[in-house]
């Protein structure tokens, strides 16, 4: 609950992308995403869609210069979608060969995940990871402490 007495109830990534339906069709194929519904101008610019995806809702839009609306631009985003999979490695394999772009490499990590970070076709980043261990706060504290030194 904020001050103004309103809690966030919910929250949706809302990806900007140029080329839309490209990366519509690279989320659905890599990821399982499945289409909810579409609002499609008449020239076909995708001004927005829904994605299920796991247990969120992904929501993309093409890019609309004339509002200020980008996607990122090359090298630079602001943020990552992080995954929790099954197999990481498996994931990134898939996601590679479908046209992505291996950030950083799978490897195991000091708070109990085996992860790796993927930038799309489309300029978005993907942290994909799947746990190895259990590991309390304070453990994981303990452990970033450590590699900070």
């Amino acid at each position: 609950m904020n001050k103004a007495g309103n809690k966030v109830s919910e929250v949706f990534p809302y990806l900007r992308v140029k080329g839309a339906p490209a990366a519509i069709a690279f989320y659905k194929d890599v990821f399982g995403a499945r289409e909810r519904f579409r609002l499609t101008e008449p020239d076909g610019r995708i001004g927005h869609i829904e994605l299920d995806l796991g247990s969120i809702v992904l929501m993309i839009s093409e890019e609309y210069p004339e509002y200020g609306i980008l996607g990122p631009t090359p090298g630079a985003t602001g943020m990552a979608i992080h995954l929790h999979v099954d197999n990481a490695d498996a994931l990134a394999a898939l996601a590679v060969a479908a046209g992505a772009t291996m950030v950083r490499e799978p490897a195991d990590q000091f708070y109990g995940e085996r992860s790796c970070l993927i930038r799309d076709p489309f300029g978005h980043e993907w942290m994909l990871g799947h746990e190895i261990e259990k590991v309390t706060p304070e453990e994981m504290q303990r452990r970033f402490t450590a590699i900070c030194k």
